[in-house]
């Protein structure tokens, strides 16, 4: 089961005080460039993995979409969704990503942001969403990015035989990551970004477009704490496609 953070009354509060939270899709600096990756929605079944307040479930509805299940393993996160949700085409639906079941062959699209970096058994949470895609169907995703998800801090990994090996701050170095993000104790799961793109290639899909995101000179101007952002990728896209 993956750890269920958001439903940590702490990390919810202040998850709920992010600008993304605030502001849904407008809050999320990278939605500009996540926005040209998706394809037309208009009469599509869409899918949203880690749906957390349920902007995208709302937003694909707004462009057509004939239905929409939005996924999440947090009740608070849910709860707050369908407070903010009034269109009976939009389901929601408590699941834990780690041990999903989807039909076969039913989205046109599956989309998650900012949810994948969280799931250990990643390679099949990919075949089952590969599974539950119509021919031709799409799959945009965000997650934390490689570089950010393997932070610089002291310490190193202890080998079988008792000897320091690697830092473990070291991107080669696949595996758990322990955060202190809103609260402590958060846990991630550490891929090199070749990982999640032969993850994807292995699973059967056809990648279209792969953006280690930065923000804008414009979007720094309009946000200057996004300056940090200019030294190291802290999210990145991927949109991929299941041949027809």
């Amino acid at each position: 089961m993956a750890q269920n953070i958001y439903d940590n009354k702490i990390f919810f509060a202040g998850y709920a005080k992010l600008n993304r939270s605030v502001h849904g899709l407008d809050g999320a600096p990278e939605w500009p460039m996540i926005r040209k990756m998706l394809p037309c929605l208009t009469g599509r079944k869409v899918v949203d993995l880690g749906c957390g307040y349920g902007w995208f479930c709302r937003y694909a509805s707004k462009q057509g979409a004939s239905e929409t299940l939005g996924l999440d393993i947090s009740e608070r996160m849910l709860s707050r969704a369908k407070e903010l949700t009034s269109d009976e085409s939009i389901i929601y639906r408590q699941e834990d990503l780690e041990n999903l079941y989807l039909p076969t062959k039913e989205y046109h699209l599956a989309y998650s942001s900012l949810a994948l970096h969280y799931i250990k058994a990643l390679p099949t949470l990919l075949k089952i969403i590969y599974q539950s895609l119509v021919p031709s169907g799409n799959f945009v995703f965000s997650a934390e990015h490689p570089i950010y998800t393997a932070p610089k801090q002291p310490g190193w990994l202890i080998a079988s035989d008792g000897q320091k090996s690697w830092p473990i701050n070291n991107y080669q170095v696949e595996g758990e990551r322990i955060t202190n993000w809103l609260t402590d104790g958060v846990v991630k799961q550490h891929r090199t970004l070749g990982s999640y793109i032969n993850l994807l290639i292995n699973t059967g899909f056809i990648i279209t477009h792969v953006e280690e995101w930065g923000p804008t000179m414009q979007q720094i101007a309009d946000c200057p704490a996004l300056d940090e952002e200019k030294e190291r990728p802290m999210i990145f896209l991927i949109s991929a496609k299941k041949p027809e």
